[in-house]
């Protein structure tokens, strides 16, 4: 698996980039990707140093691991909109911790009424998200009674 994890940290372009916001987000994107180590709550299943392009829940809650970065709509060659969503440990147990295990993400495109709904089965994990349009989305993030907001670019084809 950590072949594959680490296959997924680079470009046909050559090595991850890091992005600033000023770079890739448009004015008003709180979109942030970092490139440094992960933090030690969400490095399990790499190797080594752990370092690969992600972005913090506003909260903290959760961490989106992307793989094939920048995202891209409508993306027909190279790596797929992978992302793995890693869940921060709960400090205490949710009143809500029988709520289904499935990630719930609602999608809007800023400055727009456009929405999408896409969901990752058993919660926080591996998954693709391909999103309609270009542009700045925020992620309302829902998960086994817990909740996160963060913004994530996606770029043209």
């Amino acid at each position: 698996m950590t072949v594959v994890l680490l296959a997924g940290c680079t470009t046909a372009g050559g090595a991850v980039t890091p992005a600033t916001p000023a770079a890739v987000a448009p004015t008003g994107c709180a979109a942030r990707v970092e490139a440094g180590r992960l933090p030690d709550w969400a490095d399990a299943g790499f190797s080594g140093d752990a370092r690969a392009p992600h972005v913090f829940g506003a909260k903290g809650q959760i961490l989106a691991v992307l793989f094939g970065q920048p995202l891209r709509v409508g993306r027909t060659e190279g790596p797929t909109n992978k992302i793995l969503w890693v869940a921060r440990p709960a400090a205490t147990p949710s009143p809500d911790a029988g709520a289904p295990a499935t990630l719930v993400i609602t999608a809007t495109l800023a400055g727009t009424t456009t929405r999408a709904t896409r969901e990752v089965a058993g919660g926080p994990g591996p998954s693709i998200v391909d999103l309609p349009q270009a542009g700045c989305w925020h992620l309302d993030l829902r998960w086994s009674g817990r909740t996160d907001t963060m913004d994530l670019v996606y770029l043209p084809a």
